[in-house]
């Protein structure tokens, strides 16, 4: 059972991205399942630290915008999702190719919920693991998202 309760599509997704931090990072929306959803990013100088290595915080911030976006979509309509706390684990190195981010609802409640995102390298090895809180609020002018 799907736990969405917006309507959406990887388009209107990918669209949002435009002229913010995830289409500067080259932040794709990949795929929805009924209680995930998946971005990709591929390794460029963008989003490198100087050993020519992934940068930790590249990672979390694609962690932060998987898992903030879905939140975003199962929360019910008139009210926003906040990121209130993360917390990565970086597990391996990753110097090319891209990294794949799976945000699952691990808890959808009236005013948090929690989401693993799991990030993999092109062989399906784990990267990174990330634990996100994520506050629940009144939608209000200001927290408005663009283009939905």
């Amino acid at each position: 059972m799907a736990i969405w309760q917006k309507d959406f599509t990887l388009d209107i997704l990918n669209n949002l991205s435009k002229g913010c931090m995830l289409e500067h990072m080259g932040i794709t929306f990949t795929n929805i399942g009924d209680d995930y959803l998946m971005a990709s990013m591929p390794i460029t100088d963008k989003v490198t630290q100087p050993m020519g290595l992934l940068h930790g915080g590249a990672s979390v911030a694609l962690a932060e915008s998987v898992a903030s976006v879905a939140a975003n979509m199962a929360a019910k309509e008139g009210f926003v999702c906040l990121g209130l706390d993360i917390n990565a684990n970086h597990l391996r190195a990753v110097k090319s190719g891209s990294v794949t981010a799976k945000a699952t609802a691990v808890f959808i409640g009236a005013t948090t919920q929690v989401w693993e995102i799991r990030i993999t390298n092109d062989d399906a090895k784990l990267v990174c693991i990330v634990r996100m809180t994520i506050a629940v609020r009144k939608e209000t002018q200001s927290t408005k998202i663009k283009g939905l």
